[in-house]
């Protein structure tokens, strides 16, 4: 049976690494002469994000959005430091993927923490499905790559998460961001459900 390739969209995430390259090479050129390690830049962002959440924790909105806010570009640094080392590897980029998700669940945790002190009950349901909902979107397309499909399509990927999270963390607006990280985040992994069930079918269909 012929196998047929199939060329994965382009991601908003994709898009702005392509567009921001020649800002973030001489960057990361740099973190790499001075002898920082790809895997050691990517620590360093889940620590800065622990600093944000424990800021969420303590009631301090404003001050973890900006903390947030200036980490976030960490994800994109990484990755271009292994490119421009000739070394991107697979556990490299293994441990960049586990810990952005390590890095989006100590947010949440941090803001859990803080309703939970303010007995938001609200708040703390919307932080629940805001966390299950953007470890699905994830979740599904790393489970389709290991079925030989592809999952890349959504409207709420993990960029679109943080440029709506920093901004309502840093005007004391969370809730704002809950809402739409709840409801958005969960219906992109619906998405992404359902363009691999066609993609499953399609290929019972060829069979």
């Amino acid at each position: 049976m012929e196998h047929i390739a199939h060329k994965e969209p382009m991601t908003f995430t994709d898009f702005l690494r392509k567009k921001f390259k020649n800002l973030l090479d001489p960057i990361a050129g740099f973190l790499n002469r001075i002898g920082l390690m790809p895997n050691t830049v990517t620590i360093l962002g889940l620590a800065g994000n622990a600093i944000g959440a424990y800021l969420l924790a303590t009631g301090r909105i404003s001050a973890a959005g900006v903390v947030i806010l200036l980490v976030g570009p960490i994800d994109a640094l990484d990755g271009a430091m292994a490119r421009l080392r000739g070394e991107p590897s697979d556990f490299g980029a293994f441990v960049d993927s586990v810990t952005d998700r390590y890095s989006e669940l100590v947010i949440f945790l941090g803001l859990m923490i803080y309703y939970l002190q303010q007995q938001n009950w609200l708040a703390c349901a919307l932080v629940y499905l805001a966390a299950a909902g953007s470890v699905l979107v994830s979740y599904v397309r790393a489970r389709a790559q290991s079925l030989g499909m592809d999952a890349k399509v959504g409207i709420f990927t993990r960029v679109e998460r943080f440029i709506v999270l920093a901004p309502c963390l840093i005007i004391n607006q969370p809730m704002i961001a809950l809402w739409a990280i709840a409801i958005l985040a969960n219906f992109t992994a619906l998405q992404r459900i359902y363009h691999v069930r066609k993609q499953a079918l399609d290929k019972q269909t060829r069979q």
